[in-house]
């Protein structure tokens, strides 16, 4: 199957309840010709399908899921991104109608069933015993088949599908309890014994469905709360936007923006769509987007994001990107690819889950008969432990454990401006006890100026864009070097040329122009051949740098970046780059050394320069003289060291060490191709995210953990419980219930993590 014919839709999943659910609709989807992966997350309602569109569609999909016992919601023509939110909401508003009039009707059952254990209560009750319990049958009836609907049609179509599922525990249990009293008032002689209609549990059975509906509402909810940060992000987005069309303004949808548009926002008012702005100057409020808490001041050429609220000043700017295509947009699909994906410790509560119902309805039965069997039991005690032993069971708390922990950690990360693009990195960036460093734009500013234009000490004769002097001068050597950096891109021949262009040297292009990466460049100017570059460039070019020694050493004394000018063979001079260190990345580097994490910083710089910025920065490795396709290198020799790696740049020549780290971060002013093959994308671009990625991490796989540890130890401990008799149904239930509202409130607890 050819990987650029799958497609891959996230699609939302109705009539989920448990773990069980999960891996029967994963195990329905990926036995389809032409599925190549199916994730099914339980959290999210949702299932992230790869298909071949060529070899099956979405309607066989949705009708497999169908044949299963649940519904795939196919896409309609708003975004897919929208419908899990209103489906969620739409089964929450479900629910609580089910929970209010299962209250309504329980509450009279369970007082006329207390009532009628008073000797007394018939002295005043208008109602004979008979009609009593004839009346009980008639209110839980109500309650069995209208909010306890639901369990019953979900189990009736497993079991002609000879599934089982949560559903199938519920309605066996409270069916069996409501069956026997229906017996016990009805036809009381079937049971023969002439007391058996003084023992009716229509109580048991509607207490249990409105505890369970009181604990799926609880669950919705919950993970409503947990999936904040999806609707916070689609929020930002306001709903029209003012463009200048034929030189007079217009209000459109935001929808109808236009590439190239000319967008106007006054202040107070969210910028609609990503672009440039053409006139005017404002501060942004970034914050909800970025996760930047200062707002940042936006003038002509600069960028602006979708979402960000425009402060003070009224701004024109053309519009670059709309619609999917935009920043927020992006953000929005990787949180929520995220957290539908599934992270490797779910596998073991998957398989687990796979076996769960059959292995508790064989205990159930086990129970029953072993207490039917067993010496002086009755019908009722062995009927009364095989529902608390089915009621109990649950594996929904399985099933939550870990998606819902990996919702509202990555729901968090999203609002601290940390975005991860799947819960395996989530997991595994936990176990990170390495990271490589880029220098520049990463530990770094990213704005590379000239400090420093030191002429070599010669007294040769210089004609060069229309000077000419006994000797070399600082300008004439920037001039030169500007003049043979002027079609390169590389961040320090930008700086060369802008510090030339300052000071109006810039006058005269080099042609033949050839660049070496992470070397230096050269060009031919006037008919002479001019270098450019590091001095081992130089050197390998066999022209003799010794004539600036001295001042190659004091420029990297002071961190700064050497690139030697020759003419000829001849040097001509030296010029020192300064990219300062960002005021937050010793602050970072310490974080990191405080969590054991050991930081080593990878650059082209020589082993002098490189040394010394790291001393600024608190880094004790250094790996100098790296070329930018090397970088990938270092980093796997690492990896053959047992390290697990991550890897934090922001250029183009980074993305290739960042796919081959285990953990590859990209930073906010990152290149596209960089964010692309990043498994971290941090928006601010402030080291200390690093350390908050490790942090929300570890708290977030703590809290998993703590889940898993907890759904477990419920289920080893009730059903025994409940097998020997230790627990009635109604308390089983209650226990059920709090089981998943329990774990889903655990996992909201990481919503109060402090990352800084």
């Amino acid at each position: 199957m050819a990987t650029a014919d799958i497609k891959t839709l996230s699609l939302p999943v109705q009539g989920m309840t448990c773990a069980s659910c999960v891996v029967r609709v994963e195990k329905t989807l990926t036995k389809l010709d032409g599925v190549q992966n199916a994730n099914v997350n339980l959290a999210t309602e949702k299932a992230t399908i790869s298909y071949d569109p060529a070899q099956t569609s979405l309607e066989t999909l949705a009708r497999a899921v169908d044949e299963a016992g649940y519904k795939l919601i196919l896409p309609a023509t708003k975004p897919v991104s929208d419908v899990p939110h209103d489906h969620t909401e739409e089964s929450r508003d479900v629910l609580r109608g089910d929970l209010l009039l299962s209250i309504i009707l329980t509450v009279p059952i369970m007082a006329v069933s207390m009532l009628m254990m008073l000797p007394s209560f018939h002295d005043w009750f208008p109602v004979g015993h008979d009609d009593t319990n004839k009346l009980l049958l008639v209110v839980a009836s109500c309650v069995m088949f209208l909010p306890g609907r639901r369990f019953f049609v979900v189990a009736w179509k497993l079991a002609r599908r000879f599934s089982a599922d949560m559903n199938t525990l519920v309605a066996v249990g409270t069916g069996t309890a409501y069956v026997y009293s229906v017996i016990a008032v009805l036809f009381p002689h079937w049971l023969g014994h002439s007391e058996a209609a003084n023992h009716v549990y229509f109580d048991t059975s509607a207490t249990i469905i409105t505890l369970i509906v009181l604990g799926k509402y609880l669950e919705a909810s919950a993970k409503r709360r947990a999936s904040d940060a999806i609707r916070a992000l689609l929020s930002l987005q306001p709903k029209t936007a003012r463009v200048i069309r034929n030189g007079s303004e217009q209000d459109v949808t935001v929808d109808d923006v236009r590439i190239d548009d000319v967008v106007l926002v006054r202040p107070g008012e969210r910028i609609p769509v990503d672009g440039v702005i053409l006139r005017g100057a404002t501060t942004l409020d970034e914050s909800m987007v970025t996760g930047e808490s200062l707002p940042v001041e936006k003038t002509v050429g600069d960028r602006v994001v979708g979402g960000t609220i425009n402060k003070n000043g009224s701004v024109e700017f053309r519009a670059t990107a709309v619609g999917n295509d935009t920043f927020l947009a992006h953000i929005a699909r990787m949180v929520e690819d995220a957290q539908g994906s599934k992270a490797p410790v779910q596998r073991l509560a998957d398989t687990i889950a796979g076996v769960f119902v059959p292995v508790v309805i064989g205990i159930a039965l086990v129970t029953f008969f072993a207490w039917y069997f067993g010496a002086q039991s009755t019908f009722v005690e062995a009927m009364i432990n095989f529902i608390a032993v089915l009621i109990i069971a649950c594996p929904c708390a399985l099933g939550l454990a870990t998606p819902t922990a990996i919702m509202v950690g990555t729901g968090v990360g999203a609002r601290h401006g940390i975005l991860f693009r799947n819960a395996e990195t989530l997991e595994k960036a936990h176990q990170v006890r390495t990271v490589v460093i880029d220098k520049t734009g990463t530990l770094t500013q990213g704005r590379p100026t000239v400090t420093d234009v030191i002429p070599a000490d010669t007294s040769a004769k210089l004609a060069v864009n229309g000077m000419s002097c006994a000797g070399w001068t600082s300008e004439a050597v920037l001039s030169l070097a500007a003049a043979a950096e002027s079609s390169s891109e590389h961040p320090l021949a930008q700086a060369i040329v802008t510090a030339a262009a300052e000071q109006g040297l810039l006058s005269e292009r080099g042609v033949d122009f050839q660049s070496s990466p992470g070397k230096g460049v050269s060009a031919m100017i006037a008919g002479e051949s001019i270098l450019a570059g590091s001095p081992k460039f130089l050197e390998e070019h066999g022209i003799d740098v010794s004539a600036v020694a001295e001042s190659l050493s004091k420029l990297r004394d002071a961190a700064k970046t050497p690139i030697v000018v020759a003419q000829g063979s001849e040097v001509v001079g030296v010029i020192g780059i300064s990219d300062a260190i960002k005021p937050t990345s010793p602050e970072a580097i310490e974080e990191l050394r405080g969590m054991d994490i050991d930081v080593v910083l990878a650059t082209g710089d020589n082993q002098q320069t490189a040394e010394a910025l790291a001393r600024t920065a608190g880094i004790r490795t250094v790996l100098s003289g790296i070329l930018p396709g090397e970088k990938a290198r270092v980093v796997k020799d690492l990896q053959k060291g047992g390290k697990i790696v991550a890897m934090v740049g922001d250029g183009i020549n980074d993305a290739p060490a960042l796919a081959q780290a285990d953990v590859g971060m990209a930073m906010g002013n990152g290149t596209d191709v960089a964010l692309e093959a990043a498994d971290i994308a941090l928006t601010k671009n402030d080291l200390r995210g690093i350390a908050a990625a490790f942090r929300l991490s570890r708290r977030t796989i703590n809290t998993i953990r703590q889940n898993l540890f907890w759904a477990f130890i419920y289920n080893v401990v009730g059903i025994p419980l409940a097998a020997f008799g230790l627990m009635n149904p109604v308390l089983a239930a209650a226990a059920m219930a709090f089981s998943s509202v329990s774990v889903i409130s655990n996992s909201l607890r990481l919503r109060s993590v402090r990352l800084g």
